[in-house]
């Protein structure tokens, strides 16, 4: 009898024979391709919504260049960062691909495992796609051409293939691309950098990226330094010397003139952002990416842009309209669907996307945020009153904020204006930042930031944080993430993250997309009530966004001035559409922020001015044609509220009585400066320290303390104004 350890002996080794015998088929079988080479890439298709076209890309930048033109430390570099044992390894690294897939498969992040050779045998002879049977074949040729092909040999040709973004393919094309300098001229610190791009070129381009893609940036080519270090090829002296190299500003692509640049950036980026494509698989091409972009809104925001703003500039003859800079965004609340986008006045002149940039403060559009916070979670003021709109809050100019640790925060009205006892609806319309600065640590400031994440700003935005400062928009979102949080209000509570591409084909096939699926971010009770809050701000004949009155259709939004008016927004939605207006004060050549006071003759710069007028004109357009419909209220009907207090004069602060009284109001124009003048109405309740600077905007009493609405206004059948529907028995839902 054969003992059992026999027949496991026996196994093995037939089991080591067979695998042996289909490793030498597979090596006698798969036969090395002709290589693609990078330059004979196709083209990509970009389209509209409606299948009409947008642009074509793929024009490769491309020069081949020997090993020796490549400086030493720019191929260190690489290896460094891709490679480190590449002179002294085979040509697969099975150890490191079977770490890479165990990784994956365990749930962690997808993660490499190739040498420099397999990378080079998939940029050179295979696609990008991730297919076991991809993978065999690169494994079989990466053998075979280390067998035929020297180690500098496959270095030199991996550098040449490689994709650096910029539509940049080599390391040539990425120095000139880059820095301005040929391969040869390339630093150590230059190099380190470019070998960082290989790892995501779109994500890691310091000039474009978010501020989150900035850091794992400067992480990354640390990482590569050190591991330049640690192989001897840097000393660690000259290593402490180095600094983080100066990159240039990239080039648009010719045919991405207009708008067409900014689209198709936008979505490349959530293409690459989501995992769906890498940046050198849609390098390589072939691909018909269908955007989500309706042509027709697209031309009515440009259209929006240039009436209300652009033809009213004269940057020769007034330097501050060459400082400004607009971007806006138009989502459909109820799938997440990025409608129309305005990145700039031309990708080709003025490559940062205003669209998607993330560095200019939101200023007051982040008090609706802290709104649904208060109401979502049902917080209570210091007295232990359940927050409401009817909720009668303290508006005096720096008043301490209470309840909190450590030193009090004091922040400052505009103008220095004092409000005395005013509801948070009065406060709401009038952009009061005493009374949200109270609001937000009668809430928690951790909540109201959580809020903000839950309603879909991204949790790595810079200056989101829980400090006092949060309810009066110190984070700097984009105005695509801010139409995706006001999205979230106008669609009941439910977040969907804003997205751009709807169908995605290569080679005849649909390459799969990800689902858009609705979380729960606040309750629609909640959702409902800080809807009603912000109709207020439109409404309310002294709000600060009265100009959209001018839809005329129920309207809900919020405007957002920051300090020294650098950036000036207006974010605003109907039960149909959210769109979100910012203009950025950006200094031509250097880029510094700088005030847009002044912008277009009118004076002190205001989101209720410029951004609230291109809202309005563009949401004229896209709605035309369509039923007028109002927002739903609250799912019960709350028994009514007790009436607060009306709005009491405090004492009249020091300083010119004409100045403005709220952060979002912009001084009274003058005939001469071309802006419409509107009739004064009287006022009930008004901010002590003069008429709040602009006749058309002196604040009217409304019911149970709220802010009074237009006429016109519609009202939701049996519960009356925001005073009744948010009074102290309003309910949450859960």
């Amino acid at each position: 009898m054969i003992p059992t350890w026999r027949f496991t002996l026996f196994g093995l080794a037939a089991s080591l024979l067979l695998g042996v015998g289909l490793f030498a088929l597979g090596i006698a079988v798969v036969k090395v391709p002709d290589a693609h080479a990078a330059a004979t890439a196709q083209s990509n298709t970009w389209l509209y919504s409606d299948g009409s076209l947008l642009a074509r890309t793929g024009q490769t930048n491309r020069q081949n260049v020997p090993l020796d033109k490549v400086s030493a430390e720019a191929q260190h570099a690489a290896l460094a960062a891709e490679d480190r044992n590449f002179y002294s390894e085979g040509a697969v690294n099975f150890k490191g691909m079977a770490r890479a897939a165990f990784n994956t498969a365990s749930g962690g992040a997808t993660q490499g495992g190739s040498t420099i050779t397999q990378q080079y045998v998939k940029n050179a002879y295979l696609n990008q796609k991730q297919t076991v049977s991809r993978k065999v074949k690169e494994v079989f040729i990466a053998i075979k051409v280390d067998a035929t092909l020297s180690k500098d040999e496959i270095l030199s040709s991996y550098l040449n293939t490689s994709y650096y973004g910029r539509g940049a393919y080599g390391i040539q094309a990425a120095a000139q691309a880059y820095f301005g300098v040929d391969a040869g001229q390339l630093t150590a610190a230059q190099g380190a950098y470019l070998a960082t791009l290989l790892n995501a070129p779109s994500a890691f381009d310091v000039s474009s990226a978010s501020e989150a893609g900035k850091q794992k940036a400067v992480a990354r080519w640390n990482y590569v330094l050190d591991g330049m270090v640690a192989k001897k090829w840097l000393g660690a002296e000259e290593r402490q010397q180095t600094a983080f190299p100066e990159v240039l500003t990239p080039k648009s692509a010719p045919g991405l003139s207009g708008q067409a640049g900014y689209l198709v950036a936008a979505a490349t980026s959530y293409l690459t952002g989501q995992g769906i494509v890498s940046d050198a698989q849609l390098a390589q091409g072939g691909y018909t990416i269908t955007l989500t972009v309706d042509s027709k809104k697209q031309q009515q925001l440009q259209d929006a842009v240039q009436a209300q703003l652009t033809d009213s500039l004269k940057p020769d003859s007034r330097k501050v309209d060459a400082a400004a800079q607009a971007g806006a965004v138009s989502v459909d609340p109820r799938t997440g669907q990025v409608l129309a986008l305005y990145g700039g006045s031309d990708a080709t002149k003025h490559w940062i996307d205003n669209a998607t940039r993330t560095d200019y403060q939101a200023g007051s559009t982040f008090k609706a945020i802290a709104l649904a916070a208060a109401l979502d979670s049902g917080a209570r003021t210091q007295s232990g009153e359940r927050i409401t709109a009817d909720t009668v809050y303290d508006g005096t100019n720096r008043r301490p904020v209470r309840g909190a640790k450590g030193t009090p925060y004091a922040p400052p009205n505009e103008g220095e204006r004092s409000y005395g006892q005013i509801s948070l609806q009065q406060a709401t319309d009038w952009s009061v930042n005493s009374v949200f600065a109270q609001l937000a640590q009668d809430t928690g400031l951790e909540k109201v930031r959580a809020t903000a994440v839950a309603l879909g700003l991204p949790a790595d935005t810079p200056g989101l944080k829980a400090v006092p400062s949060i309810p009066l928009g110190a984070a700097t979102p984009s105005a695509l993430d801010l139409a995706g949080a006001y999205a979230t209000l106008d669609n009941d509570g439910q977040q969907i993250t804003p997205w751009l591409v709807k169908g995605l084909e290569l080679g005849g096939e649909q390459v799969a997309l990800p689902e858009h699926k609705a979380t729960r971010a606040i309750s629609k009770d909640a959702a409902r009530a800080t809807t009603a809050i912000l109709r207020g701000v439109v409404d309310d004949p002294g709000g600060t966004g009265y100009r959209a009155a001018a839809l005329n259709r129920p309207v809900a939004g919020k405007t957002g001035t920051t300090d020294d008016s650098k950036s000036v927004w207006f974010a605003g939605y109907t039960p149909e559409l959210v769109t979100v207006v910012g203009l950025f004060g950006q200094e031509p050549g250097t880029g510094k922020q700088v005030s847009l006071d002044g912008v277009g003759g009118t004076g002190s710069a205001a989101g209720g001015r410029y951004p609230a007028q291109i809202w309005t004109a563009y949401m004229k357009a896209a709605l035309a044609g369509q039923p007028v419909s109002d927002f739903a209220g609250p799912s019960r009907a709350p028994a009514a509220s007790i009436p607060s207090a009306t709005a009491s004069p405090s004492a009249t602060p020091s300083g010119s009585p004409s100045a403005s009284g709220d952060p979002d109001a912009d001084a009274s124009p003058s005939p001469s400066a071309g802006d419409e003048q509107r009739p004064s109405r009287s006022a009930t309740a008004r901010p002590s320290g003069g008429t709040g600077g602009e006749a058309s905007r002196t604040p009217s009493a409304r019911p149970n303390g709220g802010a009074g609405r237009s006429p016109s206004a519609s009202s939701t059948p049996g519960l009356g104004g925001a005073g009744g529907l948010l009074g102290d028995q309003y309910q949450q839902a859960g």
